[in-house]
């Protein structure tokens, strides 16, 4: 338990928003369970009790509250180095399964949860050891787990948008409306329509955008993400304005079909209203889950500020993720050697030769990033006649024609050591651009790109180090939130400047 009952009762009763999504109150007078931050009347002591896991507090039989809504928390945000190894694979089991929660009808279980097999051999281990870490760290079964991770997403979905009730279904992975109607009565004692209210699903306008709320801890440096973002936004792709940030997303990243994103961050609650393409609907699920690794909404900002402590940077700072990792990785070799805004400007030339127009609520994000496919058949030259040094443009078609492979390296907390060696095994591809596309595409918090000039300038500054190796050892008091220190040393940089 993160906690014992007297301190996980005072985190109630002070709506300590520090433990929002990793740790939820059952309360025994009324059947549901709550966020810590819930604003309804603080229960009885004696009616509370206390877990760490929705799938915990389902599994034993509460069911969610309906004004601080569990299903739009913020994950544990746990980090990858500090558990032992059993602890490592429950949790990038638990992975896994999110993953599985979210891929829609595509990927919908038989019921019975036989991924787990296919997950533990790719864990290596057996599924029955499997099956038993997996209860002793999170407290339910696999198949609970699932179904909780599915159940909430339908809650979401069917609270925060119009999808008609059978669409819903689809979009969290059950196979039939059945089989989500007995689930959903079973696990919540209401069916979804009565959730949702009466309303007349027939006059629903399946081509209006999907709306939906997600949730994050306090604080957030949401001007320093945005500023991340905008100074790297490619033209017809992506748009940063205020407090929103919008762009496209090429088919084959999140869905089968492209789409576009808008997520906007609320000025009066730690809330990002996300909105995305009606073409997306099947994919909710993997959208909503690619959108918190990108924007990082499951960090403990509290854990890594302490850490980083002695760096400068207003606290609350998140490491950018990406929407599309492949676009990452052609990106991060462009910048090899360049500015950002040289980077940019490439990028945008690599977009308008060979990237794909989408229609989108707006005029000025127009356009996917190429894809695949489209820079494995360009030949080298017209790639390079863009401006783009042969050598790069090589290695942009190595990527392209090793993505097939490439992509099943990045999977959620994946380990990063296999998808660094694969790609420094491709020609043009050297050790800071690999850790560079590991510490974005796949959120690692502990990247420390190597020999990175701007991170050894600002060590130098800062600490008085000369070489790689002082700033590795100054380094190794940030982890495992070394990642979030490059940005700190990046960032800090810019205000010197």
């Amino acid at each position: 338990m993160l906690l014992d009952d007297t301190a996980a009762y005072q985190v109630i009763t002070a709506r300590d928003a520090r433990f929002d999504g990793r740790l939820f109150v059952g309360v025994t007078s009324t059947g549901v369970y709550c966020r810590p931050i819930c604003r309804v009347r603080t229960p009885l002591r004696k009616n509370c009790r206390f877990f760490e896991t929705p799938a915990q507090a389902e599994a034993a039989a509460f069911r969610p509250c309906m004004k601080c809504r569990p299903e739009i928390a913020p994950g544990p945000g746990l980090p990858w180095t500090v558990m032992d190894a059993s602890r490592t694979l429950a949790r990038q089991a638990a992975d896994a399964l999110d993953a599985q929660a979210s891929n829609g009808p595509a990927q919908a279980a038989s019921g019975e949860a036989p991924s787990l097999v296919h997950i533990a051999e790719r864990l290596g281990v057996s599924d029955r050891h499997l099956r038993r870490i997996f209860q002793t760290e999170h407290g339910v079964t696999p198949l609970q787990y699932l179904q909780t991770r599915r159940l909430l997403l339908a809650k979401q979905l069917l609270t925060d948008t119009r999808l008609p009730v059978a669409q819903v279904a689809l979009a969290s992975g059950f196979n039939s409306l059945r089989r989500f109607n007995a689930a959903f009565a079973e696990n919540y004692r209401m069916s979804p329509s009565r959730l949702r209210g009466e309303v007349d699903e027939a006059a629903f306008d399946t081509e209006a955008a999907i709306t939906v709320k997600l949730g994050y801890r306090a604080p957030y440096d949401m001007t320093a993400l945005l500023r991340f973002l905008a100074q790297r936004a490619v033209p017809e792709i992506e748009v940063v304005a205020e407090r929103r940030v919008r762009r496209t997303l090429r088919a084959g990243t999140v869905a089968p079909v492209a789409g576009w994103v808008e997520a906007e961050f609320s000025a009066t609650a730690p809330v990002v209203l996300l909105r995305f393409a009606p073409e997306l609907a099947a994919a909710s699920g993997r959208v909503v889950a690619a959108v918190r690794r990108w924007l990082d909404l499951d960090a403990q900002p509290q854990a890594i500020d302490a850490a980083l402590a002695n760096l400068p940077g207003a606290p609350g700072l998140r490491l950018p993720g990406s929407l599309d990792a492949f676009e990452l990785a052609v990106r991060a070799v462009l910048g090899q050697q360049v500015t950002v805004a040289a980077a940019r400007t490439l990028a945008r030339r690599l977009v308008e030769r060979f990237g794909a127009p989408l229609q989108t609520p707006w005029d000025d994000v127009v356009r996917t990033f190429p894809s695949p496919s489209a820079l494995a058949a360009a030949p080298v030259e017209q790639i390079a006649e863009l401006g783009i040094i042969r050598t790069r443009a090589g290695a942009i078609r190595a990527i392209a024609k090793a993505w097939p492979e490439l992509s099943t390296l990045l999977a959620p907390r994946a380990r990063p050591e296999p998808l660094i060696e694969r790609l420094c095994a491709l020609p043009g591809i050297g050790p800071w651009t690999a850790h560079y596309i590991a510490m974005r595409a796949l959120g690692w918090p502990d990247a420390f790109p190597p020999n990175d000039v701007a991170v050894l300038k600002a060590v130098k500054q800062l600490f008085d180090t000369t070489t790689q190796r002082e700033a590795d050892l100054h380094a190794q008091a940030w982890q495992p939130w070394r990642a979030y220190a490059v940005l700190r040393l990046w960032n800090s940089l810019e205000k010197t400047t």
